[in-house]
């Protein structure tokens, strides 16, 4: 959708994009220097391209690339920006962000990216082309939970399962995986089904669109959208993956009101201090938790454990419990990374553990004096 005509029929040139009385009081102080406020719709090797009330401007971001990565200027970023007649323009700030998509980079540098700012809604793209993985879903609702969003999972393609008894029952495993978040399928094709329940979502405010490439996120876009903006490509007959074909994050304005940012294929989901995510995303292993003797139950093999009653009794899938733990201890990991207190807690944990693994391997061999 054109930017400039979206922007011209509204009675604030940027409340297409969201821009309300909350941001304008906050962005008070940088007016009165003469700066103008805008909002990122795509970065670029230290470029921005930034929507003003006077268009769309390409900026520097050389005065807002600090150290820290999280705090890089990203899509969907409000910020302040020089007037006309500079070049090249610089963003000589951002606004205070109410939410933040993060999730740890592939490196070993212990580092957080942050794929998307300022988002209410955080859709998660999941194909039916391909067997469900529950686990990559719970995983992707942690971060969208942490991220101050509300998490809505979409499978797509849902022409390539016509069966209606079928479909039911992934549905059914999906709402499972993902207590209290919304589940809609979808189908590009056969008259656009789901869509309507998506864009009435998505009108909402700002929505960031995520998944694995071959999750249909750019026929998504652009089914809302209402014209092809976004490339898209077939995926592979063999695995049924897709090939990359947005690169960058962009930010969109939809027909039928709110934004919606695309994302690239995430091939991995690292967890980044998602704590209360994880606890979200299980929440009734959280709820089953307060009937456990001990209120720092691991839930192992703990006596009058209620999670492990749960799963015995068939109210808990194990595969949930499974699923649980190596979030938890994937998060534990990653949040002592950069936590020296919580990593000295931690070895003292695996040598308390140690110990009693040893303690029962030897009463086990009758050496236990």
């Amino acid at each position: 959708m054109n930017l400039s005509s979206s922007l011209s029929a509204s009675p604030h040139p940027l409340a297409p994009l969201g821009w309300d009385e909350e941001w304008e009081a906050v962005f008070s102080p940088y007016g009165a220097q003469g700066l103008l406020p805008g909002r990122v719709v795509r970065v670029d090797r230290g470029q921005c391209d930034v929507v003003t009330a006077d268009g769309t401007v390409r900026a520097d971001t050389a005065f807002v690339t600090p150290h820290d990565p999280l705090r890089v200027v990203c899509t969907g970023d409000w910020v302040a920006v020089d007037p006309a007649g500079g070049v090249p323009r610089y963003v000589r700030a951002y606004l205070p962000r109410r939410t933040a998509f993060v999730r740890s980079t592939s490196s070993k540098r212990s580092e957080g990216q942050i794929l998307a700012a300022n988002v209410d809604h955080a859709v998660v793209a999941v194909s039916l082309a391909v067997e469900l993985d529950l686990a990559r879903i719970e995983r992707f609702l942690a971060l969208a939970w942490e991220s101050g969003a509300q998490p809505v999972v979409v499978l797509t393609k849902a022409d390539l399962v016509p069966d209606a008894a079928t479909r039911a029952h992934l549905v059914r495993d999906v709402e499972t995986s993902a207590p209290g978040v919304p589940v809609v399928t979808v189908s590009a094709l056969n008259g656009g089904e789901g869509l309507d329940v998506l864009a009435a979502i998505a009108s909402g405010g700002t929505s960031v669109l995520l998944g694995q490439s071959g999750a249909g996120k750019s026929t998504l876009a652009n089914a809302l959208l209402g014209e092809d903006v976004m490339d898209v490509r077939a995926t592979r007959d063999a695995d049924g993956k897709g090939r990359h074909t947005t690169t960058t994050r962009n930010l969109l304005v939809l027909p039928g009101g709110g934004v919606l940012i695309d994302t690239p294929g995430l091939r991995g989901v690292g967890l980044w201090d998602a704590g209360t995510g994880v606890g979200q995303v299980f929440a009734e292993i959280e709820e089953f938790s307060e009937g456990c003797r001990f209120h720092d139950c691991a839930h192992e093999s703990e006596p009058g454990c209620a999670v492990l009653e749960a799963v015995e009794t068939g109210e808990l899938p194990q595969r949930r419990l499974d699923s649980y733990r190596k979030l938890l201890r994937e998060n534990q990991y990653i949040v002592a990374k950069t936590d020296a207190r919580l990593r000295a807690e931690m070895r003292r944990d695996w040598k308390r553990k140690g110990a009693i693994g040893r303690a029962a391997m030897e009463a086990k061999r009758g050496r236990l004096r």
